[in-house]
């Protein structure tokens, strides 16, 4: 039986991350050549690990399905990234940022992880100016800083609405320098389909050629995931349609515990559905609220155009409720807020919408001044609605965005497998139950340049592990169960498409009605059923319905699946079949998991445990601990709990008022 071990240094927090580098054991530089390591995905946290392991000399082989490293989806991520550089003179710090990253999420962190993030945070600020990354600047030339929610301080660094894009291209140039160099050799168009594991210790991965339909064996000395996350399990979330939970849920299944599954976090500023024939959900960056203030009317089912609405009969709702922090109050809080509003018949012509006005700011700085801080966002939102937000407010709503779970991983960032390292989103570490704005970026090149290279040597250095071919026995059998799997998936010949059940999967309840009704209209009112139940409000009687409805889903989608096509070629729809099984079985954890939490925390909102005012209702007595799964069979988790202890930052009801 595993036990959990999280390997948090002794000491004070401000001294455990030096003295554990220090006490860490080292690899001599001319050994470094002798081991290869696996790097799966090349978004921030895998770019730029797989470029700081080149770097000190290991031979890196990093694998991204797209065709190339920087279509990764951390290029969509728009408004910045944290760092405690105290820039502005504010009063901001390590011990600050460290203290509002705790409290955003929650109080459902490790203390020694979140502590180390902020320390390690201007750290990167340097290494992306040194890498040419144009950060906004200041008159004078100093960078410039812009708040985010959950802070009181400014202390994101950002340039325009781009941020994702511009951190990427300079962690891709590192790894792209590498790349020529000859350290790292990168794998495109390859999607990661099972981990090998050996003696105990992962030692490769089984990929599939997405060009070819080849499956492709490959051998190292270690592997680290940095796949990203698993809100498309929503089927419609702000994630680009390929990001999918694959790579770590076939790892899961061969023994990495899963943390906190249920932990995912809704994005107040996104753009509301618009059609039943879309793909994806389109984010407007959360810095747009530093200057844009969200409101609803005061009457119900208003359809008057918003600029006709007077400013008596507005709610400003964020403001009212949290005078402190106003409309940059923490995503959840936010989140939860509008659908408030908008269940009460008070949104946007009484829909699920509301309004991000920037009226006030062009008035008082100008609309130069506005175009310069968030020009690229409002020509992509005019693009998108056919409206101009400099004249009408924006309509946004809140949408799956980010999740906090991942594979559990110690302080090292190791999971519960030896040599199987998990970075980035694809982790759970961080961020607790709700991950503040900005702070995706931080902990992805925190991890990447910081963290993983020291702990990956000590790992290496200590458990030694020998050289090892693709023509052991086990890269063959894990090989064979792929392509078993595929070969399952393909002779179903049933007539349902992979997005007709990725749809009801969204919805999450069969098809039982023979009325007269199309099948577009069950979808779209079987969408808001699953969102009820699983998205920003859940209920144990609603979260019950939704394992049933999974499984019986699942059942169908073995039985009546149509996937087109073979194996042996390009096949998008295989692509996104074998995501799917995997959703189906994720789906049905993240409820588990959820009805497990009697509680409510951060992004994990159930109804039955609110304070009056409507405000999340914690239980620290019985739920501060994180919640580690252990993959017994499909359907079966066997529960493991990693206490929460808090010395430096006591609990108490989290109040953004």
């Amino acid at each position: 039986m595993i036990k959990l071990d999280s390997k948090i240094p002794s000491g004070h927090i401000s001294e455990k991350w030096t003295n554990h580098k220090f006490n860490m054991k080292l690899v001599n530089p001319a050994n470094k050549r002798k081991y290869t390591i696996i790097v799966v995905g090349t978004g921030l946290a895998g770019a730029s690990a797989a470029a700081s392991f080149g770097e000190l000399g290991y031979n890196v082989l990093a694998f991204t399905f797209h065709d190339s490293a920087r279509r990764a989806h951390s290029i969509a991520a728009q408004g910045g990234i944290n760092a405690s550089k105290n820039y502005q003179n504010d009063g901001d710090s390590t011990l600050r940022l460290f203290y509002d990253t705790v409290k955003g999420g929650d109080f459902r962190a490790r203390e020694a992880n979140v502590y180390r993030l902020a320390e390690v945070s201007g750290n990167i600020i340097d290494q992306c100016v040194a890498q040419g990354v144009p950060f906004a600047r200041e008159y004078g030339g100093l960078l410039d800083n812009r708040s985010f929610g959950g802070a009181q301080v400014s202390r994101t660094f950002y340039a325009r609405g781009q941020t994702g894009q511009q951190l990427l291209l300079g962690a891709v140039s590192a790894l792209n320098r590498q790349i020529d160099s000859g350290t790292v050799k990168l794998f495109t168009r390859r999607e990661m389909l099972d981990v090998v594991i050996i003696d105990g210790q992962a030692r490769g991965i089984v990929v599939r050629n997405l060009v070819t339909g080849e499956i492709e064996k490959y051998a190292a000395h270690a592997v680290v995931l940095a796949t990203g996350g698993y809100s498309n399990v929503f089927f419609l979330s702000t994630n680009a349609m390929n990001c999918n939970a694959t790579a770590i849920w076939r790892a899961h299944k061969r023994g990495a515990f899963f943390g906190n599954p249920c932990f995912t976090q809704i994005h107040p500023t996104c753009l509301p559905v618009h059609g039943e024939s879309q793909s994806k959900l389109t984010l407007m960056s959360e810095s747009l609220r530093n200057d844009g203030r969200v409101w609803v009317s005061k009457k119900k089912n208003d359809t008057r155009h918003p600029n006709d609405i007077t400013e008596d009969e507005r709610d400003y709702y964020l403001e009212r409720k949290y005078p402190s922090f106003g409309n940059l109050a923490p995503r959840d809080i936010s989140s939860r807020a509008a659908k408030e509003v908008c269940d009460e018949g008070r949104g946007v012509n009484g829909g699920d919408a509301v309004y991000l006005d920037f009226s006030d700011a062009i008035k008082r700085l100008g609309k130069k001044v506005i175009e310069e801080r968030y020009g690229n966002l409002f020509e992509i939102y005019e693009t998108i609605t056919g409206e101009n937000p400099y004249e009408v407010p924006m309509k946004i709503y809140p949408a799956p965005h980010y999740t906090m779970g991942g594979l559990w991983v110690d302080y090292n960032l190791m999971s519960t497998v030896p040599g199987l390292f998990v970075i980035g989103e694809a982790n759970f570490s961080d961020h607790g139950a709700n991950r503040l704005g900005a702070s995706a970026l931080m902990q992805g090149l925190a991890d990447g340049y910081f963290v993983i290279p020291y702990t990956m040597g000590d790992y290496l250095a200590t458990y030694k592990p020998a050289a090892i071919k693709t023509d052991h026995p086990e890269f063959e059998k894990v090989a064979k169960d792929v392509k078993d799997l595929t070969n399952k998936l393909l002779s179903v010949k049933g007539k349902r498409t992979v997005d007709d059940l990725h749809k009801q999967l969204v919805t999450n309840k069969l098809l039982s009605v023979k009325g007269k009704r199309t099948v577009d209209d069950l979808h779209k009112q079987l969408g808001r059923i699953m969102w009820d139940k699983v998205g920003m409000a859940r209920s144990e009687q609603g979260l019950k319905e939704a394992i049933q409805e999974i499984r019986q889903l699942r059942d169908e989608f073995w039985r009546n699946v149509n996937i087109p096509g073979s194996g042996d070629d390009v096949n998008q729809t295989l692509e996104r079949a074998g995501r799917l099984a995997d959703y189906f079985e994720l789906g049905e954890l993240m409820a588990i998991d959820a009805l497990r939490r009697n509680e409510s925390c951060g992004g994990h909102f159930r109804v039955e445990y609110q304070y009056e005012d409507g405000e999340a209702k914690r239980d620290d007595e019985n739920f501060s601990y994180v919640a580690v799964w252990e993959f017994k069979d499909v359907g079966n988790w066997e529960l493991h709990k990693e206490p929460l202890v808090f010395e430096y930052v006591k609990p108490s009801v989290r109040s953004y008022k």
